[in-house]
């Protein structure tokens, strides 16, 4: 559950005093000198709420509310049913400022996060459209705090980073390197493809870190925020500083300019050049605060360092695998950890280690795709699992409710990232979609270009989609690779067909592999006739594939027959089911 905290009563809030010599400096409010509403302690679900000491309880853990979140909770509760319109919550929660509705909406998605609003049947905000909110949980009054409110202040409260409810699996080198890495350069940025874990992986960091930044650790959750002119204010509002609407990054800068301070800016993709803006002001202007911001592509300010997120380890296809040998992989920990969340008592057996390794492997070791799959085991079964997975199109679809909407399934935050791409990368990555295997910039330009789009323009678009986490390069090789991970590759599939170009990108690849294979045949022959040609086997079948199947072309299928020879025709021919179900796939999602 996704939690933001408020100051602590002796930490306060941020605010800036016109008043201080020297210009405007920070200053810190007492909690309590902000509170004008009700006394006593309210109710609701599984949380107890003490409106005077800002405190919010689940059970007897405190639960970490944001200062304005806190204030519209407050709000909210104090007349439950009653709709309380947009104007006179901002001017509760923003009084004598002019603020546009775009904050409240991200304070009162961060209160939805923090209560758990909409998961495992939880409702409590509703919101009418164009006018304003309502608290709709029944309110009663609590039991005594005694124990709870005397809890002592202090750092421990000076963050508002979410429990962890999972250990994280498979990350504490990667955790150790930025938390080291953070500390010696004041921008870090974790880029990585959707669902590989970015926002965990920061967390963690900045929880090792808790105890290095005398005014706190603050992550704010970027993913609410659809203006980009609203990201400074989110910032702001967040760790509780004032500003004036018209210019937010300026009073932003003031009331961090002599704080020592970890921000997390998390899920910026959609906002990239805002927050890249906010971060190159913060490396020039508060010399004491340090970011770590997660995003699908680097923000490409000057002093940036950028860790690439990778997947989690999975066994090779040729590993011997029992269940203890297995589990020294981090994507099968991960997936037996989630599976045994779902249904107490499940243990990795030696038969099924290999199959749970299978799937895995399948999955690109993505943590939040073994995790969906994970949840399926108490249902299915792993075997049964196993099997469901051969139709790539299930690796879109299967996810999670509770899961916020871009996370509920991989086909969610695939569309998230492809709405972000401009329509020439997303003609590119639909195409690119045609490969099976790793492919060349060469290879990519022959098949994706076309008259509007030029070998060179496809070769830019690549790195493009690379830097944005769509494709994944192998720059260690002596001609660089590339290639798109398997459930990326379905998705673009789906959207190549969508487009009408699944039969022309599919014969521009076969034709290409074709001419490919025959020149390699040619040379081999001049060196020795016994000398097979040598094939890039995933896109050479692939070509045979479609060549041989509905649809392809028997012209092409016997010109590869004829140049891959007698000692390479078996390993060719062997394999055009798996691809074959490519063509399906595709055919299928267009029908």
């Amino acid at each position: 559950m996704t939690m933001i905290s408020s100051y602590s009563q002796d930490f306060g809030q941020l605010a800036l005093n016109p008043n201080h010599g020297g210009g405007a400096q920070p200053t810190f409010i007492a909690a309590h000198q902000t509170s004008r509403s009700c006394a006593g302690e309210i109710a609701f679900g599984p949380f107890r709420l003490v409106p005077a000491q800002r405190l919010l309880l689940e059970g007897e853990t405190p639960v970490r509310v944001g200062t304005r979140a806190m204030e519209i909770l407050i709000a909210l509760v104090e007349k439950p049913g009653v709709l309380l319109s947009k104007k006179e919550l901002i001017a509760r929660v923003w009084p004598n400022t002019h603020v546009v509705d775009e904050n409240l909406k991200f304070q009162v998605a961060a209160l939805r996060r923090a209560l758990g609003d909409g998961r495992d049947g939880r409702r409590y905000l509703e919101n009418s459209p164009g006018q304003g909110y309502r608290f709709v949980a029944r309110v009663t009054g609590g039991a005594p705090l005694a124990a709870a409110a005397a809890r002592p202040s202090g750092s421990s409260d000076r963050h508002n980073l979410p429990s962890r409810v999972f250990p994280l699996i498979g990350r504490s080198e990667v955790v150790a390197k930025i938390a080291e890495q953070t500390s010696r350069h004041r921008l870090l940025t974790i880029v990585g493809p959707g669902g590989i874990g970015k926002t965990s992986v920061a967390i963690a960091a900045a929880e090792q870190l808790m105890g290095v930044y005398e005014d706190g650790v603050w992550r704010v959750d970027m993913a609410a925020v659809t203006d980009e002119a609203a990201v400074a204010g989110a910032v702001a509002d967040v760790i509780g500083a004032t500003y004036d609407p018209g210019s937010p990054l300026a009073g932003l800068m003031s009331a961090l300019r002599n704080r020592r301070m970890l921000l997390i800016l998390d899920n910026c993709a959609h906002v990239v050049s805002a927050v890249a803006t906010l971060a190159a002001a913060v490396l020039r202007r508060a010399t004491g605060v340090h970011v770590i911001a997660t995003s699908r592509e680097p923000l490409q300010v000057e002093g940036e360092c950028v860790h690439l997120l990778g997947s989690l380890e999975s066994p090779p296809a040729s590993a011997e695998l029992d269940g203890v040998a297995a589990l020294r992989y981090p994507a099968v920990e991960l997936f037996v950890e989630r599976a045994r969340a779902g249904i107490g008592g499940f243990e990795l057996r030696d038969e099924d280690a290999p199959i749970v390794g299978d799937i895995c492997r399948k999955l690109d070791g993505i943590p939040l795709v073994i995790k969906f799959a994970a949840t399926h085991v108490g249902v299915l079964g792993v075997r049964t699992l196993a099997g469901l997975l051969e139709d790539r199109l299930r690796l879109l679809t299967i996810g999670r409710r509770t899961a916020l909407p871009r996370h509920r399934t991989m086909r969610a935050t695939l569309d998230w990232s492809f709405g972000l791409l401009t329509p020439a990368e997303q003609t590119v990555f639909a195409r690119l979609s045609v490969f099976a295997g790793g492919f060349t910039l060469a290879a990519a330009a022959a098949i994706a270009a076309d008259e509007t789009l030029r070998g060179n323009e496809i070769v830019d678009l690549v790195l493009k989609l690379t830097t944005k986490s769509l494709v994944c390069a192998d720059v260690d090789a002596v001609e660089p690779q590339f290639r798109l991970l398997q459930i990326t590759r379905a998705y673009g599939l789906e959207k190549l067909i969508g487009r009408g170009e699944h039969d022309a990108i599919f014969r521009r690849h076969a034709e290409h592999y074709c001419e490919q294979i025959e020149a390699t045949a040619r040379s081999s022959s001049k060196r020795s006739p016994m000398i097979a040609p040598a094939l890039d086997f995933d896109n050479h079948r692939a070509a045979m594939a479609w060549a041989s199947g509905p649809g392809g072309d028997p012209s092409i299928a016997l010109r590869l027959t004829a140049a891959a020879g007698p000692p390479r025709l078996a390993t060719l021919a062997s394999e055009p089911r798996s691809l074959v179900k490519d063509g399906g796939l595709t055919r299928r999602a267009h029908g």
